[in-house]
């Protein structure tokens, strides 16, 4: 079996430069032919990889990056009828993906050594338009953030970033007049943001999806109507204190197959794909159920965030029993 390593040089702190040898001998211990591929500032420099060797018949890509690396390996194979498996190295800045997935973000040799365990799960992708995302969808003020900081701060400077450039534009956040239509309900009228996710994980933190499930064929809507400064400071605090936003009369958090959205009067209204620039509305998403098999650390997942359905027999029964002893111990630590 032959695996292809895409990485991006310049991801997060550049890192990668130096492991790439080391993380070549953890895929052929997993069994596989491994080579490398380190991407260029060309457009497309990654998605083109993925797409040739996925044509030649490679069994396995690893994207090594941020989540815009691993997006853009993700649309080089997405269309594809025969679709290699997919591993993930978080390289970047936030990583959403790799922390949904419970993939060490503070060593790439570690996050290479999942693996070598050989836990998969089938997952689902989104399509928006002719793209695709693996993780986050959105629109709106909010959702611009990541286009306004430079890669070098992000190099520089980290998640802290993403901090510094949106306290400087929550007083600048403006509401656009869109129309939502999903499964159960249409909205329209002015809102702050509208978020699509396929995990539990977005922006850094794992509170703003609280009860998304990875491949059950859905995606978590997030709709932030009309707000001030004052009601997005006070969202910000319900996230982080457990995920209780889904109740405020502010927000409308629902589960849909599908989602199309417009921006009314004429407005502008920019997608953003896994924290890229994605096109502007109006555009219809629509979920691709169980459509990549990816490695992930599958013991270190909640049970209540993966669909179980899609495990095997036996690794399902081992999460089964890993959650139990886990419940036995926490009785254990409050007595």
């Amino acid at each position: 079996m032959r695996a292809r390593l895409i990485y991006n040089p310049t991801s997060g702190h550049e890192t990668m430069n130096s492991n790439v040898g080391d993380i070549l001998n953890i895929i052929e211990k997993a069994g596989y032919e491994a080579s490398a591929y380190r991407t260029t500032p060309k457009k497309n420099s990654a998605k083109d990889e993925a797409r040739r060797v996925a044509k030649e018949g490679f069994e396995l890509v690893v994207a090594a990056g941020g989540d815009g690396t691993i997006n853009e390996v993700v649309n080089g194979i997405a269309d594809l009828d025969k679709r290699p498996e997919l591993a993930i190295i978080p390289a970047g800045t936030t990583n959403d993906y790799a922390r949904a997935l419970k993939i060490p973000r503070d060593d790439v040799v570690e996050a290479a050594k999942v693996i070598l365990k050989g836990q998969k799960l089938p997952v689902d992708i989104g399509q928006a338009g002719e793209k695709y995302f693996i993780n986050i969808a959105g629109g709106g003020s909010m959702t611009e953030l990541t286009y306004e900081v430079p890669s070098a701060y992000k190099s520089i400077l980290g998640y802290l970033a993403y901090l510094v450039k949106g306290a400087e534009l929550l007083p600048r956040v403006s509401p656009v007049d869109m129309h939502i239509e999903y499964d159960d309900g249409v909205f329209d009228g002015k809102a702050t943001m509208f978020l699509i996710g396929l995990t539990n994980s977005i922006g850094g933190m794992e509170q703003i999806a609280p009860n998304s499930v990875i491949g059950d064929g859905t995606f978590s809507l997030i709709i932030v109507k009309e707000t001030n400064l004052r009601d997005l400071v006070h969202l910000i605090a319900l996230v982080l204190n457990g995920g209780r936003h889904v109740y405020n009369p502010k927000v409308i958090y629902t589960k849909t197959k599908k989602i199309s959205v417009h921006a009314n009067d004429g407005n502008r209204l920019m997608v953003n794909l896994d924290g890229e620039y994605g096109g502007d509305a109006p555009m219809v998403f629509t979920n691709l159920h169980n459509h990549l098999n990816i490695y992930a650390n599958v013991d270190s997942i909640p049970l209540k965030a993966i669909d179980t359905s899609t495990l095997s027999e036996k690794d399902a029964g081992e999460k089964i029993i890993e959650e139990e002893k886990n419940l036995d111990d926490d009785k254990k630590e409050d007595k």
